[in-house]
């Protein structure tokens, strides 16, 4: 455990700085909350112009506190903060938290306030969360502490949970408070200008009563560390996420393909992915996966059995399971029998099972009984509507009965669609720990967390392969574009560093001139493809830079000239064209690396050539990969069944493909100077040898 944070987490005395003697001010109800929550330890209010607060002596400074003081909440005015904390390095409190806003979050001049307050913290060893925040809480009985302004005390529980909005606070504490859902732990980092999402998860990773993470995120400080400690984190407890902020602006000012596909939030996608992080869409799916994976087993698999007594809501329901990937359970047929045998004649007994209105607590007792004994069944999502008819209490009696018969080994999640003020009885499910939705979607999307968590917890760590390639042969190349200032690496050079690192090309020579076609009619075998060579064309395709299939000599005078005449207008010098073997058959795929600027590089793969940017059939990792990273990026794409083979078409030789992204990842890892690259197509065939690299395009830092 990160130790360092003890003395904000679990401090044996806090100070309030800022205590207010006036009902509703921010520092008189954290004082408030401290007292009213039993903290077990010694508070100290601190206010120059009072004596006493809340009953309780005040003091003038931090320096006038006659005991030792481990935590200091700070609410006062931005311009005494800094001050503030010089007196608690001399104090030697380890912890502040920062309530004061009016840093970072107001432009550049809160900003340099807000250094100032990093250096004095620094300078004494003072671990700080905030300014800006809503508070922290840790509701374990030896210390009881909420020191937060919030209007109501959180219920202890094992669910730690940070948030980078000061805002959402209040909501998130009376919302979770509505759920029965307990917190271990609660921060409102706010600007985190010391502490932030890392070290908390850091610090919760080995927590004992921390078993459940919840964090709402609005940006990444280092998500190189984040992908280190969830990697490790998220094989021990879930964690799950809101990333505020999906969309990126200015994606059409990037040259390459992957940087233009990169640039609508794939970089936290992608980094989440890989670190087993659950991404949820809202605040209100976190809080409906938390209720589950707090209060139920994990599923052993993804298929769900759904019982309703509504036609509507079963469908609702197998529309939600299906539509995030989950899928229908198949009963076994003494199942069907079971249920056909005990059920009213209408009902139907296939999944979903609609024991239909009039079907009382027998009905549901049957159903359960049933699905729950089914081993093709994983998980069971219940549905209750409540009509006049039916006794609802005896209903979910009867639930509640056949959940306890089969000792709770499967996830059982209740759908209770009713009034607001809820059906008679179903605080039962609450205390037995049965997590209950409104709408079938909500209970869905738990379910596919808790299955997915399943997945992340049986899949391989994975290792990252190092091949033996010519590292001096590709520095050369790229500190020959560096010393003349190129942005670009294009054409031959560009299959040149492939071939260094590796990776089989087609065979390609540069043609200057007229007279050059013959030798490269005798060196090459047709067919073969001519492409001009100019670096300032990105794009060879769109402007008519190419022709494939030319089969004779004379072909490729023809195609030559008219090049010569395209591209050599209004005194602008020929640069020339490549003339290429072509490579016959196989898929053509796309594989590149676009350097976010929040999440360092990022790897790509999907389907290639000139409708990569229409498909958008792709998918990205974030760098270093890892063998099963490589892996997954393969057989993630919607056109993986063209891979492997589909309506009579051969399979390509998918370890090529996973060998290859392998060693583009070797070659970023060795050179930080390139920004982005896209070799496309890389036409991958069902033969290892003629699998090859056509056409590649490298854009690095050249100053």
């Amino acid at each position: 455990m990160n130790i360092s944070l003890d003395g904000i987490f679990r401090p044996k005395s806090i100070a309030v700085i800022g205590a207010s003697t006036k009902k509703g001010a921010i520092g008189r109800e954290i004082l408030h909350n401290l007292i009213e929550g039993e903290f077990n330890g010694k508070v100290f209010p601190v206010n120059p112009k009072a004596t006493v607060i809340h009953s309780i002596k005040c003091y003038s400074t931090i320096l006038d506190v006659p005991d030792a003081v481990d935590l200091v909440i700070i609410v006062t005015p931005r311009d005494q903060v800094k001050s503030i904390l010089e007196q608690c390095g001399e104090k030697g409190v380890k912890g502040a938290v920062v309530i004061t806003a009016g840093f970072k979050e107001i432009g550049e001049e809160g900003a340099k306030k807000e250094l100032e307050l990093v250096e004095v913290i620094k300078k004494y060893n003072i671990r700080m969360v905030g300014p800006n925040c809503f508070g922290v809480l840790n509701t374990d009985p030896e210390y009881s502490m909420n020191a937060t302004f919030s209007k109501v005390q959180p219920i202890p529980g094992t669910v730690g949970i940070m948030s980078q909005s000061g805002a959402l606070g209040e909501a998130i504490l009376d919302y979770a408070n509505s759920l029965n859902l307990g917190f271990s732990m609660f921060v409102s980092v706010g600007n985190k200008a010391d502490i932030s999402g890392n070290d908390l998860l850091a610090y919760w990773e080995d927590d004992p009563n921390t078993h459940l993470i919840l964090l709402y995120l609005e940006n990444f400080g280092e998500p190189r560390t984040f992908t280190r400690i969830a990697r490790s984190i998220t094989r021990k407890k879930p964690v799950v996420a809101v990333k505020a902020g999906r969309t990126a602006a200015g994606a059409a000012a990037i040259s390459s393909h992957t940087g233009v596909l990169a640039g609508l939030d794939v970089g936290a996608e992608a980094l989440f992915e890989q670190c087993g992080v659950l991404r949820v869409g809202t605040v209100d799916e976190l809080f409906d996966v938390a209720i589950a994976f707090t209060n139920q087993p994990l599923p052993k698999g993804d298929r769900i059995a759904v019982i309703t007594n509504a036609g509507g809501p079963g469908i609702l329901a197998t529309d939600a399971v299906v539509s995030v990937g989950l899928k229908m359970a198949e009963f076994e047929k003494k199942t069907i029998a079971y249920l056909r045998k005990n059920l009213p004649p209408i009902a139907s007994v296939k999944n979903p099972v609609d024991v239909i209105a009039a079907g009382g607590p027998e009905s549901y007792r049957f159903a359960m009984d049933a699905v729950m004994s089914d081993k093709n069944v994983d998980a069971v999502i219940v549905i209750f509507v409540p009509p006049v008819v039916v006794d609802h209490r005896a209903v979910i009696n009867a639930i509640v009965e056949m959940i306890e018969k089969h000792k709770n080994v499967k996830p059982v999640l209740g759908c209770f669609m009713s009034e607001a003020d809820g059906i008679a009885g179903s605080e039962q499910l609450t205390e037995r720990k049965i997590p209950i939705y409104t709408f079938p979607e909500s209970a869905a999307r738990a379910v596919w967390a808790m299955a997915r968590y399943r997945k992340l917890l049986d899949r391989p760590a994975g290792k990252i392969i190092e091949y033996k390639v010519d590292k001096k042969k590709a520095r050369g190349i790229i500190d020959k574009a560096i010393q003349k200032r190129n942005d670009h690496i294009l054409g031959a050079e560009a299959l040149e560093i492939l071939d260094a690192y590796g990776i089989r090309i087609a065979r390609s020579i540069n043609v200057k001139a007229a007279k050059d076609l013959k030798e490269a009619a005798r060196t090459l075998s047709f067919p073969v493809a001519m492409k001009i060579d100019d670096p300032s064309i990105s794009h060879k395709t769109d402007v008519g830079g190419v022709v494939t299939d030319l089969r004779t000599q004379a072909e490729m005078e023809d195609a030559f000239k008219i090049m010569k005449k395209k591209f050599a207008n209004k005194g602008k010098k020929f640069s020339g064209v490549i003339v290429q073997q072509m490579v016959r058959g196989g898929v053509e795929t796309i594989i590149g690396m676009h350097d976010d600027p929040a999440f360092g590089p990022l790897m790509m793969f999907g389907l290639g050539g000139i409708y990569v940017e229409v498909m958008k059939d792709v998918s990205f990792k974030v760098h270093p990969l890892t063998d099963f990273d490589a892996d997954e990026m393969i057989k993630s794409v919607k056109s993986y069944p063209l891979l492997i083979g589909f309506r009579g078409y051969p399979s390509v030789n998918v370890p090529v493909l996973q060998e290859t992204i392998l060693r583009l990842s070797q070659l970023v890892a060795d050179f930080p100077v390139l920004k982005s690259f896209d070799v496309n197509p890389f036409i991958v065939t069902s033969e290892v040898n003629k699998s090859k690299a056509v056409d590649a395009r490298f854009t690095i830092d050249s100053q």
